[in-house]
């Protein structure tokens, strides 16, 4: 990953500058793989992000507070005790590690004052905040490893603390260029420059190698078994100024965007291995480049980890509801033999006379068929001809009563499933906190949720749709979830304001208002490529979308949330809008 040992480095002096002598006023645990502290010192409030997300590790200011859990963690609650009030003496990193050591002043239960330590370790899928005792013993950690996890390295309360085991490679504040080149040469295979920099460097990203690589070679490919003089001459020159860099902590934060403003990669080096397929920025801080790299990255990880009790019940439910109708329809299937039934009863009453007793089978000619076709007929040897022929009525009116019945169910259970199939949508659309305790509410509410016993837990209000102002000054409402959709069309909008909807798609219900005036056709095909993109068609090329006035919206008695009617609309064709 490009958050390496060295722009760890640049982090942790950028960190020492604001934060050594403030204190910890706040602690936050959002998720379940991040925390937030907030210090103050006596200019300014910070607050630093601990994040040990297995795609976005890191450690930085930040200066949005994501939303938090009504309910702080366990270990949130821990680093409240332990830290609140706390003041940030030192902040340590082991050579080039991706490891920091944020040490605190507090007093302890006891009135005595003592260091705990908040380590950070940045290790991919490995990443973990550590919280260690004056002592060096684990008080606890955010991932805990047992033996059944790791057999050479625990991470469990009460147990002394160690380092990640180190790795056999060449540190970079106390290696020089001739040493490097040593190093190399004793590599046996033959392999790539940016590889063997990698193989042979501490704390470096391949990033940073390719970039050594870019630089020596001139944007070729590169041999270490066939560097020439002049380059092995560049190789140590510019070894030389990367060891610059990260000894006296000299870098600048540079950020690699896409033509399509993507980031794609970050340095504490200016990066040149992209040429003109992609733009370098340079930013501010070390932090801000961390911000804008993983901050949209970031929002879908916790939206992912917040939705996942409403995204495992949404799954179960239209699953069940999936076999509900498959089974459903295969017994309606069966019910469609119901009339060979009646005619098998009204043969046995006609015949019941050449019937002979304990037969099991009689083939009787039926007079419903225009050529009097014989068929057979089979029977309970234990029962009458007569009491045969009442099997098969009876039969025949539970059949055509499990028919009505099950065409009634199949109906409902469909309408279900769109109704399920609604409220995904509405999750994909989430953005927040607030957005997700709607679709709970809304859940509850239908019974698809236990409504909680705690008394003090107020129900979640319906907040604001989507705003969007178009080119003429007409303003477009776009609903986020059911509850938002009900109130902007049956309570919002006015009669004469356009309503908006995607044929055969869960979707946002979107209103045009029109404020009382007629809207073109260039307003109307805007609107409508709102709705295209706020519903599951958005990545179609080409959407139908349905709109009317809401005087012809209605919502049908007992309907579920955001489930309405609509007449006499026009569709239009459009794109979905960006």
């Amino acid at each position: 990953m490009a958050l390496d040992g060295a722009f760890l480095r640049h982090i942790k002096t950028e960190l020492e500058e604001k934060l050594i002598g403030a204190r910890a006023d706040k602690i936050y645990q959002p998720n379940r793989e991040e925390i937030i502290i907030a210090f103050r010192t006596r200019q300014e409030a910070l607050k630093v992000l601990f994040s040990a997300r297995a795609n976005s590790a890191r450690v930085g200011i930040i200066n949005q507070t994501p939303e938090n859990p009504k309910q702080p963690p366990m270990l949130c609650m821990l680093l409240r005790k332990k830290l609140q009030g706390a003041r940030l003496v030192e902040i340590r990193q082991p050579d080039l590690e991706r490891v920091l050591h944020f040490d605190f002043d507090t007093v302890n239960e006891l009135g005595d004052r003592v260091t705990i330590t908040l380590t950070m370790e940045i290790m991919g899928k490995y990443s973990n905040i550590i919280v260690v005792n004056h002592e060096g013993l684990i008080i606890d950690s955010l991932k805990r490893v047992d033996a059944e996890m790791s057999s050479q390295r625990l991470v469990l309360p009460g147990l002394r603390y160690q380092l990640p085991p180190p790795q056999e490679k060449l540190n970079i504040l106390t290696t020089d260029g001739n040493a490097l080149l040593q190093k190399l040469a004793e590599i046996p295979a033959d392999m790539e420059l940016s590889k063997a920099l990698l193989k042979t460097l501490q704390g470096i990203s391949p990033v940073v190698c390719r970039e050594i690589q870019h630089q020596v070679g001139r944007g070729e490919f590169l041999n270490i078994k066939e560097l020439d003089e002049e380059q092995l001459f560049r190789l140590k020159f510019y070894y030389e100024k990367l060891r610059e860099a990260v000894t006296n902590h000299s870098g600048t934060p540079f950020i690699v965007v896409e033509r399509s403003k993507r980031p794609i990669d970050f340095s504490f080096l200016e990066i040149h291995q992209y040429g003109t397929s992609a733009v370098v920025i340079q930013k501010e801080t070390f932090s801000e480049l961390l911000n804008a790299f993983f901050e949209e990255r970031d929002s879908g990880d916790r939206m992912r980890v917040k939705q996942q009790d409403l995204l495992k019940l949404l799954t179960n439910l239209s699953e069940r509801l999936s076999r509900k109708i498959e089974h459903q329809q295969a017994e309606l299937a069966e019910c469609a033999y119901k009339d060979d039934l009646r005619i098998a009863g009204d043969l046995l009453s006609s015949n019941s006379y050449a019937i002979a007793p304990g037969a099991t089978v009689v083939k009787l000619q039926n007079f419903y068929d225009e050529n009097l076709a014989d068929i057979e007929v089979k029977l309970n040897p234990a029962l009458s001809a007569s009491q045969n022929a009442q099997k098969y009525y009876k039969d025949y009116r539970k059949a055509k009563t499990a028919e009505n019945i099950l065409q009634t169910q199949i109906i409902a259970a469909k309408e279900e499933l769109l109704y399920i199939d609604s409220v995904f949508e509405s999750l994909a659309l989430a953005k927040s906190e607030q957005d997700l305790g709607e679709i709970r509410a809304e859940l509850t509410g239908e019974g698809y949720i236990k409504k909680s016993r705690n008394k003090k837990e107020k129900e979640a209000g319906v907040s604001a749709p989507l705003k969007f102002t178009l080119e003429s000054g007409l303003e477009v409402l776009v609903g986020r979830n059911n509850r938002q959709n009900d109130k902007l069309t049956m309570k919002t909008a006015r009669k004469q304001d356009i309503w908006f909807h995607v044929k055969g798609f869960p979707g946002s219900h979107t209103v045009l208002l029109t404020e009382g005036k007629n809207p073109s056709e260039d307003e109307i095909k805007q609107a409508a490529a709102l709705a295209a993109k706020y519903s599951r068609a958005k990545d179609l090329v080409q959407v139908a979308v349905d709109y009317t006035e809401i005087r012809h919206v209605t919502k049908p008695q007992g309907a579920k949330p955001g489930m309405v009617n609509y007449v006499n609309y026009k569709t239009i064709f459009v794109k979905p809008t960006e």
